[in-house]
């Protein structure tokens, strides 16, 4: 067997476990089991959260240890559409999605609230390791799609479309002179680990990827970095925590106890990343180099950016993702409340105007 297939085929399993890819089924996982039985001797109340799997969003597994008055029940999800979904329905109380889901929920008039951030990042512009171009060499890039053009050649791009990656893609194009609609052909490849297969047979020249497999391509040359694109308008953006007005009503005690315990969280994995690491490699089967070097691209962050969602909403809508404008509701709909009580700043301090 060749050492690219065996290569990809761990991948395909980790990205089983890792990435929000489009299955429908709710998952009760280990980790999740295992934080249940943790939080037996906490009192009530219960809260109800859920997660989608990925590198970035496995350290919620580790919240039960930084809240002290609540039993957290944890639900792991195929994809953010199934969390998003479990809580529209009032199957859980509170979600961690990405921006992207939240716009697209204002869209359809969902009753979501943002009230803290989680973790941003994981996306990787890579390119085929036979391109003789530099890490962000960008006039070299144009200059190769130009002459890509003069020989009547589509220089392609393989992306997931209506992903974080693909909005940040196209925006870091925008802002380097590169017309995603025009200079480029653009290949939705929904599947990820796909991405890189293409690159390796030369179906593409380049792919904007996440984690952990962009690190997995690197560390196996089977493609080359070159660009973080997170110059663009809406920056690293990649998670939120979220739930329902009725809940924000009903519980908010019970909410400020959450949202403190994911402050704390993040504030450990921002001074360790060791501790994010270990529950990486405790419940995916990537080794611990790989994981290390996906967690470069990875930023714990629990403000909530509302000026770089607004530039997200701009960049929807132009892309057509999104058929509405809804900048109003996107910029008033996030409560600030309980980071505001939990870290003592105010909603200026925490992203209002970031």
């Amino acid at each position: 067997m060749r050492k690219g297939l065996k290569v990809w085929m761990v991948a395909g399993l980790a990205m089983t476990l890792l990435l929000t890819a489009c299955g429908t089924t709710k998952t009760g996982d280990g980790a999740a089991s295992q934080n249940d039985s943790k939080n037996a001797s906490k009192p009530n109340p219960i809260i109800k959260l859920g997660y989608a799997k990925s590198v970035m969003s496995y350290p919620m597994t580790l919240l039960p240890d930084t809240t002290k008055n609540l039993n957290l029940e944890l639900s792991s999800f195929s994809s953010g559409n199934d969390v998003l979904t479990a809580l529209v329905s009032k199957s859980i109380d509170v979600a961690q999605i990405t921006y992207l889901h939240y716009i697209t929920a204002m869209g359809k008039d969902l009753d979501i609230v943002p009230i803290s951030g989680q973790v941003n990042g994981g996306t990787d512009i890579l390119i085929h390791k036979g391109l003789d171009l530099k890490e962000e060499d960008w006039d070299g890039l144009k200059k190769i799609i130009t002459d890509f053009k003069a020989q009547k050649k589509p220089f392609r791009v393989a992306a997931s479309r209506g992903s974080a990656q693909d909005i940040q893609m196209r925006g870091e194009f925008l802002l380097h002179g590169i017309d995603p609609l025009k200079d480029v052909q653009i290949i939705n490849i929904p599947n990820v680990t796909d991405h890189i297969t293409a690159i390796e047979k030369g179906e593409v020249e380049m792919a904007t990827t996440v984690e952990p497999v962009a690190s997995m391509a690197k560390l196996n040359g089977t493609a080359k970095h070159f660009s973080f694109p997170y110059n663009q308008a809406a920056g690293k953006l990649t998670n939120l925590i979220v739930t329902r007005s009725d809940v924000i009503k009903e519980r908010p005690q019970d909410l400020k106890e959450v949202v403190g315990g994911i402050v704390g969280l993040l504030n450990k994995l921002d001074t360790d990343k060791k501790i994010w690491i270990d529950v990486v490699n405790k419940y995916t089967p990537l080794d611990e180099k790989t994981g290390s070097e996906a967690l470069k691209n990875a930023y714990p962050d629990y403000k909530i950016h509302r000026k770089s969602a607004l530039a997200i909403v701009t960049m929807m809508k132009e892309l057509n993702y999104i058929q509405t404008d809804v900048s109003e509701k996107v910029g008033t709909n996030i409560d600030y409340t309980f980071l505001s009580q939990v870290t003592g700043k105010s909603k200026e301090e925490l992203g209002y105007n970031d």
